[in-house]
């Protein structure tokens, strides 16, 4: 079965989030860096990867991704702050 991650990208610290889901997190991560991907993320510029977990299982990881969705803004900036506490840009420890 194939693998899922979960993420949240950003603009900056504590600014506008997205979260995504994918079974390839660094080919996402760098088409959402380079554009490629029209609507919200390159709308509002959102390249930072600041968040991810993996599923062993794609399917796990859409429900989660359903799941944090449905979170109020405060509980996903607590879930990055727990992961990432500086909002460091983590898509130069995927390469």
């Amino acid at each position: 079965m194939l693998q899922g991650w979960v993420y949240i990208v950003t603009d900056r610290p504590n600014g506008t989030l997205y979260v995504g889901v994918t079974s390839d997190l660094a080919r996402r991560v760098w088409q959402h860096r380079a554009g490629e991907i029209e609507g919200f993320t390159k709308t509002y510029g959102l390249h930072r990867l600041v968040y991810f977990e993996e599923h062993a299982a794609i399917t796990g990881a859409i429900q989660r991704e359903k799941n944090i969705k449905h979170w109020k803004r405060a509980w996903k900036v607590r879930l990055v702050q727990e992961f990432n506490s500086g909002w460091a840009d983590l898509y130069p420890s995927l390469l």
